[in-house]
């Protein structure tokens, strides 16, 4: 299983990967408010919504990773981004 984590800055409500709407969805609809209103609701109901309290991450950390920033961690859980420019 892979999880990917978009830590945007600013957030990822509606961030880069977010499907672009047609102009008769997107001028009618605050798509983002509503998108926005249904994550943080989900996220209400979560019983670990801070992943340096679930248990399973705990531990990756001990028994993989080690410490969170370890030259590991970062190898395999952070990436960078090269700017594409469109055709």
């Amino acid at each position: 299983q892979f999880i990917e984590v978009m830590c945007c800055p600013g957030g990822c409500v509606n961030g880069g990967g977010q499907p672009i709407q047609p102009g008769h969805v997107r001028n009618f609809t605050d798509l983002k408010a509503l998108r926005a209103k249904a994550l943080y609701e989900d996220d209400l109901s979560l019983p670990y919504r801070k992943s340096h309290d679930n248990p399973e991450i705990k531990a990756i950390y001990d028994e993989y990773l080690g410490e969170p920033g370890s030259h590991l961690a970062h190898e395999l859980l952070h990436t960078s981004y090269v700017e594409r420019k469109k055709n």
